[in-house]
């Protein structure tokens, strides 16, 4: 059967250069529901939701935060090596559609725990949202995916394996989910040590999320130990926030409502003055 020959676009070309970077890491796979309720609650009630990616990536943080080899890097060169970040960078998966094409981009969120979930949402949004040339992380893979062949490979073996430029490449975790889109659980593929998938949150408020870890790195002790920690991050700190920006809303809501009695009041005194009768 004929066919015809199509032209390899930037995204997908950028997706087949990760693949390939993908490869040799020995990912192994840690799957666990947990009881997000308490979170579940607290994120029903918020005036503004958060996305989940953004509450998975600060979660994340703030659990390495406290556990340095959840930033640590395996590295070949110029000798095998662990590299310790001094703060977690993520790559978040952004499912786009360009040129009439479906296509998945990566935007690099550096330090998550330091921002506040409404900042890391909006990172993300703004991903989805605004044009390639406007997002740097999305104009850095255009511009090393426009290079040929032999260079693109030269690049990714140079940052994939300098302690420094890794993050830049592969950060030092990744979030990838298909929730959106409907179920089903999703192992993906990175570079990086550490690959987090989530699926749908369920009627009685559990959701699976699924690990993917570099063996090299670290073992399925220290990752069953994460997921616990993960779950207490998530029903607690996270929570919190969101229980906390609710009752700001109200606070916030209710000052402006008392400015707003204060204005008609001073408003209604105004023209009390207007109406008066004048003196005779």
């Amino acid at each position: 059967m004929r066919g015809k020959m199509k032209k390899v676009s930037l995204p997908r070309r950028f997706i087949i250069d990760l693949m390939r970077a993908s490869q040799r890491v020995p990912l192994i796979t840690l799957q666990r529901h947990l009881d997000l309720s308490v979170l579940a609650e607290a994120h029903r009630a918020a005036a503004v939701r958060p996305g989940w990616a953004a509450i998975f990536a600060k979660a994340f943080c703030l659990v390495a935060r406290d556990q340095p080899i959840l930033r640590t890097l395996f590295i070949k060169w110029p000798w095998a090596h662990f590299y310790e970040l001094p703060q977690s960078v993520g790559m978040i998966a952004i499912a786009r559609r360009e040129d009439g094409e479906d296509c998945v981009l990566m935007q690099k969120i550096s330090a998550a725990d330091e921002l506040t979930l409404a900042q890391v949402d909006a990172e993300i949004r703004h991903a989805q949202t605004a044009a390639i040339k406007d997002v740097p992380a999305f104009r850095r893979m255009m511009r090393l995916s426009r290079l040929p062949l032999p260079i693109r490979r030269l690049a990714w073996a140079v940052g994939l394996n300098s302690g420094r430029q890794h993050a830049n490449y592969a950060g030092s975790y990744g979030i990838t989910s298909v929730s959106a889109f409907g179920t089903g659980s999703l192992h993906a593929l990175s570079p990086g040590p550490y690959l987090i998938s989530y699926g749908r949150l369920e009627p009685d408020d559990r959701m699976e999320v699924i690990i993917r870890w570099d063996h090299r790195v670290t073992d399925a002790a220290m990752i069953a130990t994460t997921l616990t920690k993960l779950e207490a991050v998530l029903n607690g700190a996270i929570a919190d926030e969101l229980r906390a920006g609710v009752w700001r809303g109200h606070a916030e809501s209710a000052k402006a409502d008392q400015r707003m009695v204060s204005a008609n009041d001073q408003s209604g005194a105004r023209r009390d003055r207007l109406s008066a009768p004048l003196p005779n």
